[in-house]
């Protein structure tokens, strides 16, 4: 187990130093930092909600380093246990971005989702598929996700109060619409996380993205940072 351990987290390093050399090697390159706040919620022993604020804002855009607000989103998201290995979930986001942009559109999403999960000693596995439908005033956008995860203690088996953790994962994308053709996606994430109490999170990160990946690909930065509450 320790030796698959020290594997993956040797693949997860290279894998966001690759992403930063190509990044590097491109002059379209855009760079962001989004803080996060969340709100975890048990209704019931099978039934959790999730509310979330965010913000997403440039740090390196156009050949030039700037700190500037993009969007504002809030988010909802409910999630029902079908099994102790699988759950379903629906979700609703609104993106305030015309505010900070002229040009760009607000915009409503709907998500649907489906997660499977498998633990072993120190580990945790989750394979997630999300059904996605991005709503403007011009245009409509499907998107299709496949996510999987790992997360894990980074001091012995099983995570305690004050100890960090490591969340890692990668997912592909596909989005297609009336007015636009389709769009691959791929994202790699990788973040540390400390249990600060058994109702308190934090986590601080970064998430390289290769977007439109088949015809001009354009590579994005992501510097995460969040806080995550539970009651």
């Amino acid at each position: 187990m320790i030796t698959y351990c020290t594997r993956m987290r040797f693949c997860i390093v290279l894998f966001l130093f690759l992403g930063t050399y190509l990044a590097r090697s491109q002059n379209n390159t855009t760079a962001y930092w989004e803080p996060e706040v969340a709100l975890n919620y048990k209704v019931t022993p099978v039934l959790k909600q999730n509310f979330s604020l965010s913000n997403r804002n440039y740090t390196y855009q156009d050949n030039k380093s700037q700190l500037t607000i993009r969007q504002i989103e809030i988010a909802h998201f409910s999630s029902l246990t079908i099994d102790p290995y699988k759950s379903i979930g629906l979700g609703v986001q609104y993106r305030f971005r015309e505010a900070f942009e002229s040009d760009k559109e607000n915009e409503l999403r709907l998500t649907q989702q489906f997660n499977i999960t498998k633990k072993t000693n120190s580990a945790r596995f989750g394979n997630r598929f999300r059904l996605e439908q991005r709503i403007q005033p011009s245009n409509l956008v499907h998107r299709f996700r496949y996510r999987f995860a790992v997360d894990m203690p980074l001091n012995g088996l099983k995570l305690d109060i004050g100890e960090p953790y490591l969340v890692a994962t990668t997912e592909s994308l596909l989005s297609v619409g009336k007015n636009i053709k389709p769009m691959y996606d791929q994202r790699l994430t990788s973040q540390i996380g400390w249990s600060i109490t058994q109702h308190l999170k934090a986590q601080l990160g970064v998430q390289f993205r290769m977007e439109n990946y088949t015809k001009q690909t354009e590579y994005v930065f992501l510097f995460l940072n969040s806080l995550v509450i539970s009651i």
